[in-house]
């Protein structure tokens, strides 16, 4: 049998985590693995699914509370286990001991060494209603989807601006406050990037999506 599909044979590579292809996660299973509720589309070998909050009861209250996080599920076994989530594009991130504050929406799988708390984005709650990111910490990886190709911006030059729809994740550590247009009162209240800007600024990188989620950044909707 001939065909054209046959090119998209299952990856060959030995890394845990590794792109398959741009909308599709393949984690090489050896252990356990943290993923969405609902990510995984096919797996080879044994595989069980434990189904939870991410990081435990106190954790799970804080999402409910906030409205921030994610509904993970264990992984555990000897399999290749494939993840996707509606045809979003996978991007893979190496944590070496540091942080990285992304939207609950855009949480793929990650190491399930990795700390993840929900917390308040210093700097930018009281403007915004209160804003709220999952923090994700340690040594290990982070798969996060993304509408489109993103960019990622450096911040440690010059102030950098973002539309709250369109960021993803950034640098744990950076300094964020949210700023006003002029002339824009009013649309103060609605979600409008151009009525109100997330200003990041300090050394590391900002992660923008080429779109606009309906809800806002700190929404799982």
């Amino acid at each position: 049998m001939k065909s054209e599909l046959f090119a998209h044979a299952e990856s060959t590579s030995d890394a845990m985590f590794a792109l398959q292809n741009s909308k599709l996660l393949r984690v090489k299973l050896n252990g356990s693995v943290t993923a969405r509720q609902g990510a995984m589309v096919a797996y080879q070998g044994q595989a069980d699914f434990n189904f939870q909050g991410a990081g435990g009861l106190g954790k799970m209250m804080k999402q409910k509370l906030t409205g921030e996080g994610v509904s993970v599920m264990t992984v555990t076994g000897q399999a290749d286990v494939f993840f996707a989530d509606q045809a979003r594009d996978v991007h893979l991130i190496y944590l070496e001991g540091d942080a990285i504050s992304i939207n609950g929406r855009s949480v793929l799988a990650y190491d399930s060494s990795l700390d993840v708390d929900v917390k308040m984005v210093q700097g930018a709650g009281m403007m915004s209603g209160g804003l709220f990111n999952t923090i994700i910490q340690g040594t290990g990886w982070v798969a996060i989807t993304t509408h489109g190709t993103p960019v990622v911006l450096e911040t440690s030059s010059q102030p950098t601006f973002v539309d709250p729809n369109a960021a993803i994740c950034w640098s744990a550590n950076l300094q964020v406050n949210m700023q006003r247009s002029e002339g824009m009162g009013g649309l103060l209240g609605r979600t409008s990037g151009e009525a109100m800007q997330m200003q990041f600024s300090g050394p590391g990188f900002v992660v923008v999506q080429p779109a606009e989620r309906v809800a806002g950044v700190g929404q799982t909707s």
